[in-house]
């Protein structure tokens, strides 16, 4: 086994600390940040366009491929949505190598999930892009709850369901995270040997980010008082209260916005990749649920990241991503047959949508290579 050489680049990124850090930690990493089979959201129309420069492109679509919305269950007996993208020159008869996609957190499979899934089956792959449980179309109540286990369990459906079409390979199924997908589709591969090879794409680990903060600016105090404010909360929802929400993407810029406020800002909030579900409304989109999201602290997809191996994992991220510590993080940790790419000049948020910047390439040759 081999492992390859990563190309170390400086950080161009500030280590968040300072009073509001905890606050600013854990909206960027609940941020990070679909119904019946025949509805999907559609983007709003809000005021600003977005920074559509380095071919940002989340809405892309192609007529090389076909698109169906699918619906099927999960272990839980919850229905799943996602959409099944086949390439138009697949030959009949021919089983071809799939993979299923998940979207940021507090995203639905219309942001960013598509635009790969996309991509990748335009490369001959069977590509199955999927609502987390209780977002977007998917089943679970209350809507934008966190719940960790479901999920990883959102992925192992996923292979599930790929496994029975007479179009795909069952032995040759990967998985692809963006941001906090990416820690949903170790902690599925970790528990499912089905899933043949792993990649992800600016990675948060929801654990450590909800544990820690950026950079580990999170402290003991902090982090106390973000429980028993969750712990309040579950007072109130249990004796009828209404349903608080936490994190997510701010709704408006001022002048104290944080650069990581602004680079989700102009992705969530602007036509450039605002999306909203059926039954949600722009106030609720890529928060999760104030009492749940502390769920996140017992969340711990790296432990064991190396029980993968022999099965090969890639980690992309951008070279000022903000995001890049949990990469690197899993990088070190993973056995064999790991690759870390850095991408030059782009943030976090930059490869959710910036087809300039996002090496589809890379996740190309990856893919063919270990889903032979």
């Amino acid at each position: 086994m081999t492992t390859t050489t990563v190309r170390r680049r400086p950080r161009r990124w500030a280590r968040i600390a300072g009073a509001g850090a905890a606050t600013l930690a854990v909206l960027a990493a609940s941020a990070c940040s679909g119904a019946d089979t025949t509805t999907s959201a559609a983007p709003v129309t809000p005021m600003a366009s977005g920074d559509l420069s380095r071919g940002a492109d989340n809405f892309y679509t192609s007529d090389q491929v076909t698109m169906q919305p699918v619906t099927f269950k999960n272990q839980y007996r919850m229905d799943v949505t996602g959409n099944l993208f086949i390439p138009k020159n697949l030959a009949r008869g021919t089983r071809a190598a799939a993979m299923v996609v998940g979207h940021p957190m507090g995203a639905v499979k219309e942001q960013s999930a598509n635009l790969y899934a996309t991509k990748m089956a335009e490369q001959g792959f069977v590509t199955l892009a999927l609502d987390l449980a209780f977002w977007g179309g998917s089943d679970g109540e209350p809507r934008n709850a966190v719940a960790p286990d479901i999920y990883t369990e959102t992925f192992n459906a996923g292979v599930d369901y790929l496994r029975t079409l007479d179009t795909v390979d069952p032995e040759r199924i990967g998985a692809l995270g963006i941001c906090g997908s990416g820690s949903f589709v170790i902690s599925a591969a970790k528990i499912d040997p089905r899933i043949k090879a792993v990649a992800t794409v600016s990675m948060y680990d929801m654990g450590a980010a909800n544990r820690n903060g950026l950079g580990h600016s999170v402290t003991p105090e902090q982090r106390q008082a973000i429980l028993a404010r969750a712990a309040a909360q579950r007072d109130v929802e249990f004796s009828g209260g209404p349903t608080e929400y936490t994190g997510g993407t701010v709704h408006e810029l001022t002048a104290a916005s944080t650069p990581i406020e602004r680079e989700f800002y102009d992705f969530y909030r602007t036509q450039r990749g605002a999306v909203v579900p059926e039954g949600a409304t722009p106030d609720t989109t890529t928060h999760p649920t104030l009492s749940s999201n502390v769920k996140f602290m017992n969340f711990y997809p790296f432990n064991d990241i190396e029980t993968i191996s022999p099965r090969p994992m890639l980690f992309i991220t951008g070279e000022n991503a903000h995001s890049r510590e949990f990469s690197e993080e899993a990088y070190r940790l993973a056995g064999d047959r790991k690759e870390l790419v850095i991408v030059p000049g782009a943030g976090h948020v930059d490869l959710y949508d910036r087809t300039d910047l996002i090496p589809f390439d890379k996740l190309t040759s990856f893919f063919t290579q270990n889903l032979p």
